[in-house]
């Protein structure tokens, strides 16, 4: 198989993971997102030019993260090797629990994808497949790669992970909260006990069944399907002022979790209206960055930081409907 195109553009959006009940298995993907300008070169080595989140930290040569499940997925489909040329414009805030390994992972998959331009290649069966044993996990990379609210899964008969797309409400309005400090997954992972007792697994299969209904048609019902008893009290030593934060919003009536390993924490709120009965809009976030509508959490995040930010800086964004996506430059 050879490459049929030498210059693509992938853009990924940032990912919420777990959402509360549902770990390791649920997902949203959220309108924050990070574009790269992939190009296939006639010589060999690799140059990454990172700009926004990550610049200066992460690798610029083939320990990136784009470059090494780009080089995956060109293996997996039989695809000679190139050199490259990668502009990453990142907007995903990194360490913070909205899936920028997972973005990385599924771009470099996208990249491949369009540079192959086999549209029977690499198709989004194949895709979440490879991203998950890259990724370790699909519940970042099936909304990354799909877009929306997913469900993951591995299949009974032969383990391999699946996938679907389910419906979110339009008045839903996710809300995240990040904070300045970073956390890796594996330390977030790192103090999850080995065993969970029966009555909190059975208490947990509820909430995540109710969640599917509450995202999909009763956004009412949200603070109750957004309860967790598996990971997120576990993770307390490790983020405790996320968790805080967490109680602090629920006792205020908003469905706050931890989103994915965390810190940051995500409220998944309503659309609030204006006076005249359309919707409203409010002040957040930081320059470049998106500002959606006004919530029903927003007045409980203020009352909850008491007018004092402290570092955290709150996004309000839409969830991204379409997932992953790549398109073939002319140069």
């Amino acid at each position: 198989m050879r490459l049929r195109a030498a210059h693509v553009r992938v853009r990924v959006p940032a990912t919420s993971a777990n959402l509360g009940p549902g770990f390791d298995a649920l997902g949203l993907a959220l309108g924050l997102h990070d574009d790269l300008e992939v190009r296939a070169l006639g010589s060999a080595g690799v140059r990454v030019d990172v700009e926004g989140e990550g610049a200066g930290e992460v690798p610029t040569d083939e320990q990136h993260l784009v470059v090494r499940a780009l080089r995956a997925a060109l293996d997996h489909v039989g695809a000679p090797q190139t050199g490259l040329h990668l502009v990453c414009r990142n907007r995903i805030p990194h360490g913070r629990g909205l899936g920028s390994s997972a973005a990385a992972v599924v771009a470099g998959v996208l990249a491949a994808r369009g540079l192959v331009g086999d549209p029977d290649v690499l198709g989004d069966d194949d895709a979440l497949a490879l991203a998950t044993e890259l990724e370790g996990h699909p519940d970042n990379a099936a909304p990354a790669l799909l877009g929306g609210f997913t469900l993951a899964w591995a299949g009974e008969r032969d383990g391999g992970v699946r996938a679907v797309r389910l419906p979110v409400h339009p008045d839903v309005v996710p809300v995240a909260v990040v904070p300045q400090q970073h956390l890796s997954t594996r330390a977030a992972r790192g103090v999850l006990p080995a065993h969970v007792p029966h009555a909190d697994a059975a208490w947990q299969a509820a909430r995540a069944g109710l969640l599917v209904e509450a995202l999909g048609r009763r956004p009412d019902l949200l603070l109750d399907a957004t309860g967790d008893r598996l990971h997120q009290g576990y993770r307390r030593s490790v983020m405790p002022e996320s968790l805080a934060l967490v109680d602090a919003l629920r006792a205020r009536g908003v469905a706050a979790v931890v989103s994915g390993a965390g810190p940051t924490v995500l409220a998944l709120a309503r659309r609030a209206a204006a006076a005249d009965g359309t919707a409203g809009s409010a002040a957040g976030g930081r320059a470049g960055e998106p500002d959606g509508p006004a919530t029903d959490a927003d007045a409980a995040v203020a009352d909850a930081f008491g007018g004092v930010m402290a570092g955290w800086r709150v996004l309000r964004l839409p969830v991204d409907a379409d997932g992953a996506t790549v398109r073939t430059l002319l140069d």
